[in-house]
């Protein structure tokens, strides 16, 4: 298998993570050795120098952690050219280990490469997007369509994040964010229906 050619640093939580993306793509690929990357001031300093010049993909675990880690990265990169790059929830364990996680879900590790491919395919392809073009989704499109403000806005959120294999942990506005930059129009409203009507 060919691997994917990326011109931008690729940010992973663990050793792991990044053997796993060596044997997928072609590009730097730099590890925060989990929480780590809150004191590491270097590699921090080095990955604002790189969001700057050519941009950053931050490809964390779908879990509260990889959720910290990604939050304390985009603060130390602000003003940078940054992708979020996701990858659905997937519940099990990774075979190296012996018990599933704290949250039941696999990282980055765990998950299939035909996942990772995809949620960098989109990323990278964010890179390109230079058409100023407005989103097409806004907060008030959420409220509208009842994702937002209303008793149950949450849980139809995380019904929408996995319908369209995105992690369900996101709030409204990272929800909001990826879906203007990660799925098609079209997609968005056949999933919203799909929601609505179960």
């Amino acid at each position: 298998m060919e691997r994917l050619k990326i011109s931008q640093v690729v940010v992973v939580e663990g050793r792991y993570d990044k053997a796993k993306l060596s044997s997928l793509i072609d590009g730097v690929i730099v590890t925060t050795e989990g929480f780590r990357i809150y004191k590491d001031k270097k590699k921090l300093e080095y990955l604002a120098r790189a969001a700057a010049q050519q941009g950053v993909i931050i490809l964390t675990d779908s879990d509260g952690a990889g959720f910290r880690i990604r939050t304390r990265l985009t603060e130390a990169m602000r003003g940078g050219k940054i992708v979020q790059a996701y990858i659905p929830d997937v519940y099990g364990k990774e075979k190296r280990k012996p018990s599933p996680g704290k949250e039941g879900k696999v990282g980055v590790e765990g998950v299939e490469a035909h996942l990772i491919l995809d949620a960098l395919k989109k990323a990278v392809f964010q890179f390109g997007e230079q058409d100023g073009s407005p989103p097409y989704l806004t907060r008030t499109d959420l409220y509208e369509d009842g994702l937002l403000g209303g008793a149950n806005s949450s849980e139809l959120r995380r019904k929408l994040a996995k319908a369209l294999g995105l992690p369900q942990r996101l709030s409204a506005s990272a929800l909001l964010d990826a879906v203007n930059r990660l799925v098609k129009e079209e997609e968005y409203r056949k999933a919203l229906k799909s929601i609505q009507e179960s």
